[in-house]
């Protein structure tokens, strides 16, 4: 079904990089999910008042709200896809995640109106009417918010959409509450006791709760998330496939929303080569990276003396001492000015940031290594820390 609307409504609906048919796709989404919760709010309110239940009418009421979000999607979508200008140089993508942040923040409020009323239902209840109008319209609701689930989600997934995402867990949520509806309903008909509003406050709190967990979701891309594993492992193959990039490391990835990603990393190449010709193999890295990944490459060239079997063989030391200390000490940027006197150190090392020693006994536990094997040594040290990646979102 969704492959059909794509079909239909997008035109090139395959070329999912391209920000116009991402907006397009975002489109689709905003006004299916406008059109089938309004609908479903116009059922469930008329039946609801009919028929004198909080919870079909609390059910309602968050119909209405999907509503709302799916225009809060809509404009998200629009305005994330303008391009770049002199106030916002890296484009608009990141409105779109600001957009799940407002529906997640809708669903919050939502979650908490609905627990107010549902409380006040508790302490005064009021008879509700059984009719099987009501099981066949929430039976209605149930199949057409798992269609929006699944919709969603599939989309979300084509796109790379955290709003979409999070708008599908809020149909599932959906799912979920009108099944407790329902099932308070039964219950109340056939077992005589009245449940409704202790329906409504479950559904409330279930509603609640998932608005935090969503909140959370959508806050992580805009303070900023680690690569992933697949999208490292690419950058790294096409930079380390030229036979003049000797090695690579801090590499950094930024991500402005799904179709604006910056990086940079600094590349090691051999100090003896000419330096114009490596900045050409470096051009031409970035330019394959933006064509074939549609990443902005930066690539911060460290010439590095390969000639020096000294330096080597210190470097040797040194690493082993570090994967003695800990496996997870990486060591790059190694030289050394040799002096008659004296001599100068220079590396840095990576480490995670949640690492076992600090900063400072780190340097010091290196600085006291590095006297044991000549005290005439001196140290400058760089300690850098890398994150974990994420998960391939699969």
């Amino acid at each position: 079904m969704t492959n059909l609307l794509a079909r239909l409504f997008i035109k090139d609906y395959k070329n999912t990089d391209n920000y116009k048919v991402r907006e397009q796709y975002g489109k689709l989404a905003g006004v299916a999910g406008i059109i089938t919760n309004l609908l479903l709010f116009v059922m469930k309110i008329t039946v609801g008042a009919i028929f004198n239940s909080i919870a079909i009418i609390a059910d309602s009421i968050n119909n209405l709200s999907d509503s709302a979000s799916s225009i809060v999607t809509l404009v998200g979508f629009k305005l994330s896809g303008k391009p770049a200008d002199e106030k916002h140089p890296y484009g608009h993508a990141r409105i779109e995640y600001i957009a799940g942040m407002i529906v997640s923040f809708i669903i919050l409020m939502l979650g908490l109106q609905l627990g107010k009323s549902s409380f006040d239902k508790i302490l005064s209840p009021e008879e509700t009417v059984f009719s099987y109008v009501t099981v066949g319209i929430l039976i209605a609701s149930i199949l057409i918010k798992i269609w929006q689930c699944l919709f969603y989600r599939r989309i979300a997934k084509t796109i790379a959409s955290s709003t979409l995402k999070a708008t599908s867990a809020d149909s599932f949520n959906d799912v979920i509450a009108t099944t407790v509806v329902l099932i308070g309903a039964m219950i109340s008909q056939f077992a005589g006791f009245n449940l409704d509003g202790y329906m409504g406050m479950a559904v409330a709190l279930f509603i609640f709760v998932s608005g935090i967990r969503l909140v959370i979701e959508t806050a992580n891309p805009l303070l900023g998330l680690p690569p992933t594993k697949k999208l490292v492992k690419e950058l790294e193959q096409r930079i380390t496939s030229r036979e003049e990039i000797l090695g690579i490391h801090d590499l950094k990835v930024h991500n402005y929303g799904a179709s604006s990603c910056f990086a940079t990393v600094h590349c090691e190449v051999a100090s003896d080569q000419d330096m114009i010709d490596i900045h050409e193999v470096i051009d031409g890295i970035e330019r394959e990276v933006f064509k074939e990944m549609n990443i902005n490459l930066v690539i911060h060239m460290d010439p590095v003396v390969v000639n020096d079997e000294r330096a080597h063989e210190l470097k040797q030391t040194i690493q082993e001492f570090l994967g003695k200390l800990s496996e997870k000490i990486q060591i790059h940027d190694f030289r050394v000015i040799w002096g008659e006197e004296s001599s100068h150190i220079i590396f840095d090392i990576a480490v995670p940031f949640q690492f076992e020693y600090t900063d400072e006994q780190l340097e010091s536990i290196i600085s006291d290594k590095i006297k044991e094997l000549d005290d005439s040594f001196s140290l400058t040290l760089v300690v850098d820390h890398e994150g974990e990646f994420t998960e391939d979102d699969t």
